[in-house]
């Protein structure tokens, strides 16, 4: 490197206009670049961009291909967090992005280590979690030819992104790396993908870090809140579909206020749950479990149907307007989905705009009474019993019910349980239960819980999972213990892929192909470090929890469940006459 530099004359001050000159020439290479004032490699740029982004983890694994990026990093104030699989680094990033309304990121080296973020990645897709995957890539002058470990990874990532791009030269990293924070926190938030290449991480570049900019939803249309004001106005039996729109926009508090106003029955679907408190006498259910349950009696009696933060993919409209002919209010940030069963009013814009206009222009709130039959009809806890060996569904969510506080954190793994914690677990706050319900993807809960934990330190953290979800990601245990987090994980033990063998009892009445073994779970733990426990009676769940809970680290609870209860839940739901 040489360096030629302008001096001042002695005993003067060099001015901030005085200027440096840095010229680099890379070895190997015949390309070089002149840098004013302060020359740095885009690896280092790249890590003080992300430090401007306001980023505090990157999840993930190092490789040949992204050292020179972890070697800047590791001067950094910016923590990362060596996992044990890149599909976990994703679900946590994935996990980051929904609690905190922030990208969550993660990284990969290339080939297998790009092919095992797409599952995490696939699923804040379809969950709409803000989320930054980072992968190394070869050289520029290998990508035209069969190269080492090489594999067209921006091919791989576009179905699964919102944005997916590979850095060409070092001037334009800055503007992509604003770009992708800006498209991953933009209504429907999710994944972006950048793509470095090993040469291009070594080059010099005199670019600095763009400023963030806050994101600024439209206002809505006057007129079409009047129309909807209107509408709500002369209904005689409204209900509220409540989304994960909702959490994402920070509009819950709006939500209650309108719902305090207004006195309408509100449903939420999983991702939306906490948005109303259980408790509140304007919360009906949450919705999702199937296209014929109670709540489809109040769907069936509503003149008038209010979506806000609605996301189809959670509960498709065909499950609540089968006819296609109710009247709809879709209030989002974005445009309604095309679907022929989903066509009414669009409001769109700022979510809490929206509301708080709605809120103010209410003239008829109608009478909470109305929906006590269709609530207490949903809630049906009778129809379920609490006791025997080994554990009913309900005894376990009614356990965890009992030792939570309003602000601790459930993070659910896909499979039966899940149904279960969605129908009964009842949080009083948005994102107390996080529950993947768009890819829905198994093994999310314990990388999850790993996130969680590290974003809310003073919370209890709690993963649920199945046995067959454990597996999954089992590796991330090592990782819970190796970072001391106190989380406590739930494994409804059933020896089998349960949800699935539910749906093969209820439509080819036997099982097939979905029985397996487990190892000694108790054992496990031990052997990664930590404690862990099983429960021998139904009543000692609340009191191993409360050990639990008192630990340092992770603890794991092994709970054999009783699964016939599956199907009891859709010999009750299958009984359903709407007589309201």
């Amino acid at each position: 490197m040489i360096t030629l530099e302008s001096r001042p004359d002695a005993g003067t001050r060099m001015s901030e206009n005085s200027m440096s000159l840095s010229f680099h020439m890379s070895s190997g290479s015949s390309s070089a670049c002149f840098c004013y004032n302060v020359c740095m490699k885009v690896s280092e740029l790249f890590v003080r961009c992300l430090e401007a982004e306001g980023v505090e983890y990157i999840f993930g694994i190092p490789g040949e291909e992204n050292l020179e990026f972890l070697n800047a990093l590791a001067s950094s104030n910016i923590k990362f967090i060596l996992t044990r699989d890149e599909r976990g680094a994703a679900f946590m990033a994935n996990v980051y992005g929904r609690l905190s309304g922030r990208p969550g990121v993660c990284l990969s080296t290339l080939g297998p280590g790009a092919t095992n973020l797409i599952t995490g990645v696939a699923d804040a897709v379809l969950d709409f979690s803000p989320l930054v995957a980072i992968t190394a890539q070869v050289a520029l002058s290998k990508i035209h030819k069969e190269s080492h470990q090489y594999i067209d990874i921006l091919s791989l990532f576009n179905p699964i992104t919102k944005w997916n791009t590979r850095v060409t030269m070092p001037g334009t990293l800055t503007e992509i790396v604003k770009k992708a924070f800006k498209v991953s926190r933009t209504e429907k938030k999710g994944p972006v993908h950048i793509e470095l290449p090993e040469d291009i991480a070594l080059k010099h570049t005199d670019a600095r870090p763009l400023r963030p900019e806050e994101i600024v939803y439209p206002s809505p249309s006057e007129a079409l809140l009047e129309k909807a004001a209107r509408l709500i106005n002369d209904a005689g039996f409204p209900i509220i579909i409540a989304g994960n729109g909702v959490v994402r926009s920070g509009a819950a508090e709006a939500l209650r206020r309108f719902i305090s106003k207004s006195l309408i029955g509100v449903t939420t679907t999983f991702m939306g749950m906490g948005v109303i408190a259980s408790e509140d006498e304007c919360f009906i259910s949450t919705v999702g479990l199937q296209s014929r349950d109670y709540i489809s009696c109040g769907f069936e009696m509503a003149d008038l149907i209010i979506t806000i933060g609605y996301d189809t993919v959670e509960f498709p409209p065909e499950y609540w307007n089968p006819d296609g002919n109710k009247t709809i209010i879709h209030i989002d940030t974005t445009g309604a989905e095309v679907d022929s069963h989903y066509c009414g009013l669009e409001v769109v814009g700022d979510i809490n705009k929206s509301l708080d206009y709605l809120t103010e222009n209410i003239t008829a709130p109608k009478d909470p009474s109305c929906y006590n039959t269709l609530r207490d009809m949903v809630i049906c806890e009778d129809d379920f019993p609490e006791s025997g060996y080994p554990l009913k569904p309900i005894r376990i969510v009614k356990a965890l019910r009992s030792v939570l506080n309003d602000d601790d954190i459930v993070i659910s793994d896909v499979g039966a349980h899940k149904i279960w914690l969605a129908r009964f677990l009842r949080p009083l706050r948005e994102n107390r239960v996080i529950i993947s319900n768009g890819l829905s993807a198994m093994g999310i809960s314990i990388p999850g819980a790993i996130a969680a934990k590290l974003l809310y330190p003073e919370r209890k953290v709690i993963a649920v999972t199945g046995d067959g979800g454990l597996m999954m990601s089992l590796g991330e245990l090592e990782t819970a213990k190796r970072l001391g987090l106190d989380i406590v994980i739930i494994v409804y033990n059933d020896k089998g892929l349960g949800l699935i063998e539910w749906k093969e009892l209820i439509n080819y009445k036997r099982e097939f192909f979905t029985r397996f073994g487990n190892p000694d779970w108790v054992k496990l733990a031990e052997g990664f470090g930590f404690r862990g426990f099983r429960v021998e009676r139904d009543d000692h769940l609340e009191i191993m929890l409360k050990d639990a809970f008192s630990e340092k680290g992770p603890v794991l609870i092994d709970c054999p469940v009783d699964y016939t209860e599956n199907l009891r839940l859709t010999e009750v739901l299958g009984r359903i006459i709407c007589s309201m």
